[in-house]
């Protein structure tokens, strides 16, 4: 069933073009980034993303809110995202075991949004001009007096926003005695660390800004860089802390955003992408091995292809096969890798999960 608030909503992006529909969600005014995922499942997954901190989120699906929402599938505390656009939002949901409706969801963490859009032309129209700032409103429907809010809204390019994601004290999950592994938080989801912990990791969380000296005080076997929002270009803080952990000659292993750093800590570049790749349906080919997976991706920043080439530190170990963008690199004579892609993914393929098993076979 369609939700049935009347509320006017309205969506207005930074080039001008205007969307107007009904208000979802918390009622008010919110901005940032837009951009689109195309996975046909797992929104809740993609709006407590820590990565998402910042943006507005399209779903390409055209049915959202249909099975409700749980507590154990976030992979944050809260919804990170900063306003949804929704073709047909249904407040009843199907699955008897869900916590409440996706309608109370958003309304309790005070995220707007607006339904009743064809997103298919909105995704159409930012797929074409690239990611832009947008605005979403139920209280301010003048257009004129809502284009001064947008103004106000910074571009992603430039914006350091991990430090406000992050834990802000360190903390430990996983068995004593297992492997002691460090893991720098930029953002981490969830599924991550379970995924390491699983696999017999006992990790112990740091802020973003931890320096290297003080996670040494804990006498890591290995590190694990997280994946994370903004932009790595003005990370310094991180690529430091890399720079450290690789001159150390410990095991690294960085995800997403880590990847990206960790190509910045080798003097490999990185780029605002005209769009970005999110989605569940991302198609990888693994250089080494020659085989392909299908993967998770949330980003939209990328490393330099052309600086990875001409690398004497590193080679590039995975490609996109859509638009041909690094998603894997590994250093020639350091036990450090990384992967533009989310192995972890929950719900999502599991094709590259064996990238976490291979980390342990590194350190071992």
């Amino acid at each position: 069933m369609k939700y049935t608030n009347k509320t006017d909503a309205v969506l207005l992006l930074e080039d001008g073009t205007v969307f107007r529909g009904k208000s979802i969600g918390h009622h008010g005014t919110r901005g940032g980034e837009i951009c689109f995922n195309t996975g046909m499942t797992g929104y809740q997954e993609l709006y407590t993303d820590p990565s998402y901190y910042g943006q507005i989120m399209i779903n390409t699906n055209a049915h959202i809110g249909n099975y409700g929402t749980l507590i154990n599938e976030t992979e944050s505390d809260s919804p990170k995202i900063f306003g949804v656009v929704i073709n047909s939002f249904s407040d009843n949901f199907s699955r008897f075991t869900a916590d409440g409706s996706l309608q109370d969801y958003l309304s309790k963490h005070h995220i707007p949004g607006i339904c009743d859009v064809d997103t298919r032309a909105i995704v159409r129209h930012i797929r074409d001009k690239g990611t832009m700032n947008a605005i979403i409103s139920s209280e301010v429907l003048d257009i004129a007096e809502l284009q001064k809010h947008l103004d106000e809204v910074p571009s992603m390019e430039g914006l350091e926003l991990s430090s406000q994601v992050s834990v802000k004290e360190s903390y430990e999950v996983g068995e004593q005695g297992g492997i002691k592994l460090a893991v720098m938080d930029y953002g981490i989801k969830s599924s991550i660390l379970k995924q390491l912990v699983n696999r017999g990791f006992h990790c112990k969380v740091y802020p973003a800004r931890t320096t290297f000296e003080e996670t040494e005080k804990w006498e890591p076997k290995a590190y694990f860089l997280s994946n994370g929002p903004g932009d790595p270009a003005v990370m310094e803080y991180a690529v430091d802390t890399a720079k450290e952990i690789i001159k150390s000659d410990k095991p690294l292993f960085g995800i997403c955003l880590g990847h990206q750093l960790i190509a910045r800590a080798n003097g490999v570049g990185t780029y605002k992408m005209h769009n970005g790749h999110r989605g569940l349906n991302q198609p990888v080919k693994n250089i080494i091995t020659g085989k392909g997976e299908i993967t998770s991706q949330n980003h939209g920043f990328s490393v330099n292809a052309d600086d990875v080439k001409k690398s004497t530190l590193v080679e590039a170990t995975h490609i996109n096969l859509n638009d041909d963008t690094v998603e894997g690199l590994k250093m020639r004579d350091k036990k450090v890798f990384s992967v533009q892609y989310h192995p972890e993914s929950s719900p999502g393929p599991h094709d590259s999960r064996y990238l976490f098993d291979q980390f342990i076979s590194l350190i071992n």
